[in-house]
């Protein structure tokens, strides 16, 4: 390989919130989506670029960022974005939750897929909305869609916060599974929010479609969140977009922007974001090989010293959901003994809604050996049940 993604770099004590939030300094972080894997070589070369420039006043947003935007996803998606759709922002959380505001009224209700990203439940509720859970099937692999069109037949409910790929559960939505969701939102009068911020960490066998991208009722309207956060390991960056091409909703959408204050990013993320665009594809699709071979060493390994898990497929992003029924014990009780017996620390499933309970969530984006320490830690807590 040309990068190197075996290179274990400590983290611990650069505020990390992946590591430096740890109990302990023996506990191995495999939770907080983030990558122990060094920035692109080509992202590390302009961020030293504009640190030597010297000076970092308020960021003048201009045409480099925006080709950027539009030709990476002209050119890999055939997505033809254009330049006023565009509305940049300091990251997708507090995008999506400034969209939430534009486009609701407090009572209202959000739908949601469970289990899904803990991070929508708190953007609905701290915008005086009420999340409507509709869990999925098949250990999240499945959108249940009669209880999806029963749900947004509820007429509170004004919004879906959809999640494509879906996390936790690794599914990349095909186009056919997109356009019913869509069809669905149009039938009943309901707003399409689509988060894709996982959208280019997509293995072979999937292919990601933005929701945008296709030619249903709702296309104009569909607001899309994404950002090379997840993608490129840059989310301290604080950088993403919102994008939209219906002229109404985007007036609607920069009036909260600017009312909640979000409306100002860091200079060092739009470089990064520029270089990511222009200048990383080639080391994103090694790190895509390098993230589908641990997840094949965990599959593996689960299968010869790990029989009370069960590994879900994963066909995007690099969190494996894991089944943890066999162990007798649900995700969040299962998450806390590892975390005091084996000094592993994972994501319980019940923080993404109800429908995840018996699960547990584990990122995949480190060095192999830190990933081989940490499963083997595992296997000697259980060896000893």
């Amino acid at each position: 390989m040309k990068y190197d993604f075996d290179e274990l770099i400590t983290r611990r004590g650069s505020g990390s919130v992946k590591w430096d939030e740890m109990p302990a300094d023996d506990v191995l972080p495999l939770w907080v989506a983030d990558m122990d894997f060094r920035a692109a070589p080509c992202i590390m070369d302009a961020l030293r670029r504009r640190v030597e420039h010297g000076v970092f006043g308020y960021t003048f947003v201009d045409d480099r960022y925006y080709d950027a935007v539009m030709r990476w996803f002209g050119r890999r998606y055939g997505w033809e974005i254009q330049r006023e759709w565009i509305q940049y922002a300091p990251g997708v959380v507090p995008a999506v939750s400034a969209v939430l505001k534009a486009l609701t009224r407090p009572g209202e209700k959000v739908a949601v897929l469970t289990p899904v990203y803990n991070c929508f439940f708190s953007s609905i509720r701290n915008n005086g909305l009420q999340a409507l859970q509709v869990p999925l099937l098949d250990d999240a692999q499945r959108i249940d869609f009669e209880a999806l069109a029963d749900a947004l037949s509820d007429e509170a409910c004004t919004v879906l916060l959809f999640c494509n790929p879906h996390n936790p559960g690794g599914r990349v939505w095909r186009e056919e599974e997109l356009v019913r969701v869509a069809q669905l939102c149009h039938e009943n009068h309901v707003r399409l929010l689509s988060d894709e911020i996982h959208c280019e960490l997509v293995f072979p066998g999937a292919r990601f479609t933005p929701f945008a991208s296709l030619p249903t009722p709702l296309k104009a309207e569909i607001v899309t969140f994404n950002s090379p956060s997840k993608n490129f390991n840059t989310a301290g960056l604080q950088i993403a977009n919102i994008i939209c091409e219906d002229a109404d909703t985007r007036r609607r959408i920069d009036r909260a922007i600017n009312d909640n204050e979000v409306c100002d990013v860091n200079p060092l993320g739009v470089e990064a974001l520029i270089a990511a665009y222009n200048e990383g594809e080639d080391w994103l699709a090694e790190l895509l090989v390098y993230l589908r071979g641990n997840y094949e060493l965990l599959c593996s390994f689960a299968a010869q010293h790990l029989p009370a898990w069960r590994v879900l497929p994963l066909e995007g992003t690099y969190l494996a959901w894991i089944d943890v029924r066999r162990t007798g014990m649900d995700g969040e009780a299962y998450a806390d003994r590892l975390l005091r017996e084996a000094r592993v620390a994972l994501n319980a499933g019940n923080i993404y809604g109800e429908a995840g309970r018996d699960y547990v969530r584990l990122n995949l984006a480190c060095p192999r050996a830190r990933l081989e320490e940490a499963l083997w830690r595992v296997a000697q807590v259980e060896a000893r049940v």
